[in-house]
């Protein structure tokens, strides 16, 4: 094994403890690792979003056992997720992702700082027929796929910032993601085919690896501390790629 592949295994390992603790950020950094290793946009968000079937699984499944999903929610965000992700894997695979990356990071930032403000002033809780469950996992799928991350970052943090309950969101997000990330994957795999198969399998280990201990830290973490872990990660990781 080379040193790059146990790279990866270690990329995919932190990046597991983030997104199930906090919601997100697999993509983020593993798409953000693989750019810096000259991997094209297209073929790291492929991928990473192959990894992330693997991760996302055990990931969900972690936090079903942990009782952090929300059935309701995953049934509203799961098939405006899938659509999203096969329409954003099929543009990125004929567009350049880039035109569009400052506006989301800008939008990024801005959730961001909205759910800084209600860590400390918390809103009252909404029910999860919000209409707006829907429209989010449409456009969390779209920009997960052309971003090679964001599902977490989008859709976590939009449902946070309208006062659904933080751990409820994270929980289910995680295990919706499975299924979005599946799409998105089958999209890649039908317009681009497959290459360099090796990082992806490092990915998949040290996520895999990582999974269940993001599931314990969302249960016993209080919420205000992991609202603000949340934000910090969202404006910080959007203003790198915004810079």
């Amino acid at each position: 094994m080379t040193s790059d592949f146990f790279f990866f295994i270690v990329v995919g390992f932190c990046a597991q403890i983030v997104d199930g603790a906090l919601g997100m950020a697999f993509g983020v950094l593993s798409t953000t690792s693989l750019l810096a290793f000259g991997v094209p946009a297209a073929n790291a968000s492929a991928m990473t979003h192959v990894a992330e079937m693997f991760t996302t699984a055990a990931s969900g499944i972690s936090h079903a056992y942990h009782r952090n999903v929300d059935w309701r929610l995953v049934a509203r965000l799961a098939p405006a997720g899938m659509i999203g992700g096969a329409i954003g894997a099929y543009l990125l695979s004929n567009i350049d992702g880039k035109a569009i990356e400052p506006f989301v990071s800008a939008y990024l930032i801005a959730i961001g700082l909205v759910i800084l403000y209600k860590a400390f002033r918390p809103p009252p809780k909404r029910d999860v027929r919000d209409w707006m469950v829907p429209p989010v996992g449409l456009f969390g799928g779209v920009l997960d796929a052309i971003g090679g991350g964001g599902w977490g970052p989008i859709v976590t943090s939009s449902l946070v910032s309208r006062g659904h309950d933080l751990k409820r969101v994270i929980g289910s997000t995680n295990f919706t993601e499975f299924a979005v990330t599946l799409t998105i994957s089958l999209t890649f795999i039908l317009t681009l085919g497959w290459s360099e198969l090796d990082s992806a399998i490092g990915l998949i280990i040290g996520g895999v690896i990582a999974a269940p201990f993001g599931a314990i830290l969302v249960k016993r973490l209080p919420v205000q501390p992991l609202m603000v872990a949340v934000s910090m990660i969202i404006i910080g990781t959007s203003a790198m790629r915004l810079l």
